[in-house]
This record gives C-alpha cells, sequence and structure tokens, in this order.
C-alpha cells in the first residue's frame, strides 16, 4: 500500500503570527481552532513555498503585501505592537517523496523599503538513514556546498530549488513542493463562465473547474464516479455533473433526479447555490489527484470545507476526506463541530491551535482530551463545543534547537 504522506513535518520560524512550531503531519490533519487563531498562516507558509516555486518568490510576497506583511509582528503583554521585531522568516520541510525522504528549508530576512534577501537555503536528502544522498546549501546568494559538481549560480532573491530543478536529483522535489494544492473555493469564480484550459490542477478558487471536470471525465471515470457518489449525498437528487460549451467559454451542468425514476431537471452552474459549488469544489480538489500519474497533486490544502454547506452535510465531507487521504495527503483548517462529530475521528488526525497575545500555537491536543477520544466517551466534534481540543502547551514548547538552528535569531 502506498504511503499517502509527502509533508511528514513542518518548522516555521516568525511567519505572521507564528513565533515558532514543529508541526508533524498524517495523510489526514485537521488544524483545529478559532477564528482569527492562526490556521490559516499555518497553511499559507506552505503555499507561499509552493506559490514561490511556481512563479517567484518575489511575487509569492507580494501577493500578501511584501515581506513585511509576513514576518511576524510581536506584541507586548498587553496585546500592544513590542520591540523586537524578527526581521527574517523561515520554513523547514521534512518530507518523503516515493524512495526518498529528505528536507527543504530557506530563511529569509527583509531589508529597508521592503526589499528582502534569501539568507540560507538548503535541500538534503537520501534513501535511507542520514541526509547525505544529494544536497546543496546556500548562503546569501552563494553555493556554499553541493553534492554535485555541477550546479547553477544562487542569487538572494530566488528560491535555489528552482534552479537546481534543471539537475536529475532535485527535479523530484522541486516538482512535488510546487503542486501542492491549496483550496479557498469561491462559489462566484466558479459559478462565471470558464474559459478552456489543461485541467491539470485545480485552481485555487476554483476558477477552472469545469477544465478539471472534463480533464477528470476523459481519464478518471473511476474518480468521477466517487466524486459524485459523495456529491450525490451532500445534495440529495444530483446524478451527474458535464461540461457544457457556450461560445468561446464553458460552464457546469448538473442533472438533478426531482421525482426519482421520472423527472430529471437540468441547471447551469450559475442557478446553484453556494453551497453545492463548494462542496463540488471540495470534493474535485480531494479527487484530483486520483486520475493523475506523473503529475500528481501530492498534498491537498483545504481551508474550512464546511462553509456554506448544510450542517447535515458535514459528515458528508468529512467521509469524503478520509476516503481522500488513503492516496492523497490532505490538510484541513476548521473550526466546525459537525465536521468533526464522529467517533472514528482519531486523537493523531487533530492538530489544536490557539492564539495567546497574539502568537500563534499549534501542536497535539493534550493527554486528557486524546484519552477520551480514544475511549470513544465523546467525539472530537462534542469536545469542540467545550472549548477543548487545544494544544499540549508542554509538547508545543518542546521544539528541537537542531530543527530552529538554520533560521537564527535576527530581530530589529
Amino acid at each position: 500500500m502506498i504511503d499517502p504522506v509527502f509533508v511528514k513535518r513542518v518548522v516555521l520560524s516568525n511567519f505572521r503570527s507564528i513565533k515558532e512550531c514543529s508541526v508533524g503531519l498524517g495523510p489526514l490533519t485537521f488544524l483545529v481552532g478559532p477564528n482569527g487563531s492562526g490556521k490559516s498562516n499555518f497553511v499559507d507558509a506552505l503555499r507561499l513555498v509552493a506559490e514561490a516555486l511556481q512563479t517567484s518568490l518575489d511575487q509569492a510576497l507580494r501577493m500578501r503585501g511584501g515581506v513585511g506583511e509576513v514576518r511576524r509582528r510581536s506584541f507586548g503583554k498587553e496585546g500592544k505592537k513590542g520591540k523586537g521585531r524578527p526581521t527574517n522568516f523561515g520554513v523547514r520541510l521534512e518530507f518523503q517523496l516515493e524512495n526518498m525522504i529528505g528536507s527543504y528549508a530557506f530563511a529569509v530576512g527583509a531589508k529597508p523599503n521592503g526589499a528582502y534577501e534569501i539568507q540560507k537555503e538548503e535541500c538534503r536528502w537520501s534513501e535511507t538513514g542520514p541526509l547525505d544522498k544529494a544536497w546543496y546549501r546556500v548562503e546569501n546568494g552563494e553555493v556554499k556546498e553541493s553534492s554535485e559538481s555541477a550546479m547553477p549560480v544562487a542569487s538572494v532573491d530566488q528560491l535555489y530549488l528552482i534552479r537546481a530543478s534543471g539537475t536529475p536529483v532535485f527535479r523530484p522535489v522541486f516538482d512535488a513542493f510546487s503542486r501542492m494544492g491549496f483550496y479557498n473555493l469561491n462559489p462566484d469564480a466558479i459559478r462565471e463562465l470558464q474559459t478552456p484550459a489543461p485541467g491539470e490542477v485545480l485552481r485555487r478558487d476554483g476558477g477552472n473547474l469545469s477544465s478539471v471536470l472534463a480533464l477528470m471525465g476523459k481519464h478518471g471515470q473511476k474518480a468521477r464516479k466517487r466524486m459524485l457518489e459523495f456529491l450525490g449525498s451532500v445534495v440529495p437528487g444530483i446524478t451527474d455533473v458535464s461540461v457544457r460549451r457556450l461560445g468561446k467559454k464553458e460552464t457546469l451542468e448538473f442533472l438533478q433526479e426531482v421525482v426519482p425514476g421520472e423527472t430529471i431537471w437540468r441547471f447551469l452552474a450559475e442557478n446553484m447555490s453556494d453551497g453545492t459549488l463548494r462542496a463540488l469544489g471540495v470534493l474535485t480538489a480531494l479527487f484530483q489527484a486520483a486520475f493523475q500519474n506523473g503529475n500528481r497533486v501530492p498534498l491537498v490544502g483545504i481551508e474550512e470545507p464546511e462553509t456554506a454547506v448544510h450542517p447535515g452535510a458535514a459528515g458528508v465531507l468529512r467521509d469524503a476526506l478520509v476516503f481522500a487521504s488513503a492516496s492523497t495527503q490532505v490538510l484541513v483548517t476548521s473550526h466546525s463541530p459537525d465536521l468533526l462529530d464522529d467517533k472514528d475521528v482519531k486523537a493523531d488526525w487533530i492538530q489544536g491551535v490557539v492564539c495567546e497575545q497574539g502568537e500563534t500555537r499549534i501542536g497535539p491536543i493534550d493527554e486528557a482530551d486524546r484519552s477520551v477520544l480514544r475511549d470513544r466517551l465523546f467525539t472530537a466534534g462534542e469536545l469542540l463545543k467545550r472549548g477543548q481540543l487545544t494544544p499540549d502547551v508542554e509538547k508545543v514548547k518542546r521544539i528541537p534547537t537542531s530543527q530552529l538552528e538554520l533560521f537564527g535569531r535576527q530581530t530589529e
């Protein structure tokens, strides 16, 4: 059986509201916490990596308002802005990929007038044991060491993995990180007439959903059938979703059985509810990996999949998340008790998220909550309603120094 886990651990330093964290990820991980706790910030760090590799680090930072909006703000005891604001932020990802285990990390420093520089970057992997099969280390735009005899020159404003992807030993790492998919589905973007596209990977807002479904119809009938089964459970009567051409554009057409066995109505996307369109987008994001081969999406991150969906349908989406996590890694943010209201939701699937004095803390839930879930006394949803599922403070504090040493400790 294929292990669906791609990113095994995420270590962040001074990223948005996160001072530091070291979070282990499994096949399915729920980031659970109230609004404003920093769940989206954690996911955004992974999304920044993917976008910086797909385009450039400069564009990825600009989309977020610049490096000044990404590096952490410090706060005093009364919630006021404090002194000693960090000048750099760092990301470290431990991964496994086919027969490879490795790590990829970089630290970005802020400079005056909104400028930045990549202070350090390194990638290491091996087949087993120490990460010594292939590696490189870059500091301030200079390649300090590498396992390869001929490597391209580095720069201070572009992630070196982009240039290193021209070598066979680092290409798989680049491909996997750049193809991670992160979703905050927008019903309006799905509802609009869409321009036909290759449809290999679903866009963040679902703006190419029709093209992805068209490709799924050609090459992924099994995945498409399973997706429609889940959609039919969310929206009773839906039997099919097809792509309909309208001039040079295309849209989605839904078939709904209004009178069982007798009457079927057709609806275009513009006539469907937000909940239906979001549910379809979530299911497509999850099942798009099932029909791809060399270009598969190794990790799917979805923000609040239950939004705009009837509470009674949240359980169907949960079942879809669990089903999909058998073949691709799934990361979910949520503060919905309905999504977690099942005794089969395991404690190991949950990472608690809280924000204290402007600082986000993320980690496994405490032992008391884990024991309750193991003994099936309450569901995770019931504990969430009671204000529980918070991170274990002691485990959050115990971050090995070796995981943070690349980032240093710089403040202004």
